[in-house]
């Protein structure tokens, strides 16, 4: 038998008994080419800073294209992937409060009877834009990195603002409206685990900012949220 045979067999052995080369490891699977993926996933989190008494809730896919081939050495070696996510059920949990909707002067305004603000707001958000780096050095773990902005609509102007303060015309009437549009800018980080090849389960972790951009008499905005998501992810 010819040195090149034991070897040969001695590394079939050891594959058969150590399990699969990274060559042909779920990761490699999907890192070896530039695959779309696509799958499902709820996400959900807390309003920070000023807006510790906000919630969230969303249901909604994702859909991704792997751009390039893989970069790199080591623990570092990645690709680049290209990514679009949608939430058609999109809701935010508020505090309710009230407030009331005065005309005229400041020193004699008309003003109408306390109404009901805040409370659950349902809406539709996309993210149009979401550019990761896949860490493509393990077997079942890819870790990834991103950054992304999106737009979400609400039923309701979002957030609520205003109260009970007839002689302050910032906190009453047209000028303490928001805005049904928000903007998302964000960015976070997470991780497929697959389960076996071109299939897997994701978690991530992402920061959130909420702001209208001026699109209403004030923004005041959500500055930071911190929501966390789990979702299943095919690989075509």
């Amino acid at each position: 038998m010819s040195m090149a045979a034991v070897l040969l067999g001695g590394q079939m052995v050891a594959q058969t008994a150590g399990g699969s080369t990274h060559a042909d490891s779920s990761v490699a699977a999907g890192a070896g080419s530039t695959p779309w993926e696509y799958g499902a996933l709820v996400q959900g989190g807390v309003g920070l800073e000023q807006r510790t008494d906000f919630s969230f809730f969303m249901v909604g896919g994702h859909l991704g294209k792997v751009l390039t081939p893989q970069f790199g050495t080591g623990y570092l070696r990645g690709n680049i992937e290209y990514a679009v996510e949608v939430f058609p059920i999109w809701q935010s949990y508020t505090p309710k409060f009230q407030r009331i909707s005065c005309t005229g002067p400041t020193t004699a305004p008309t003003c109408s009877a306390p109404y009901t603000v805040g409370g659950t707001y349902t809406g539709a958000s996309i993210t149009p834009i979401m550019v990761r780096w896949n860490f493509t050095h393990g077997r079942r773990f890819m870790p990834w990195v991103q950054a992304a902005g999106g737009v979400v609509w609400t039923n309701h102007k979002y957030p609520a603002v205003g109260d009970l303060n007839p002689t302050d015309p910032t906190q009453t009437g047209p000028a303490a409206d928001t805005s049904v549009w928000n903007f998302t800018p964000q960015g976070g980080i997470g991780m497929h685990y697959f389960l076996r090849p071109r299939r897997s389960i994701d978690f991530s972790l992402n920061g959130v900012h909420i702001s209208s951009a001026s699109l209403g008499d004030k923004n005041p905005g959500v500055n930071a949220s911190l929501q966390v998501s789990v979702g299943y992810t095919w690989w075509k």
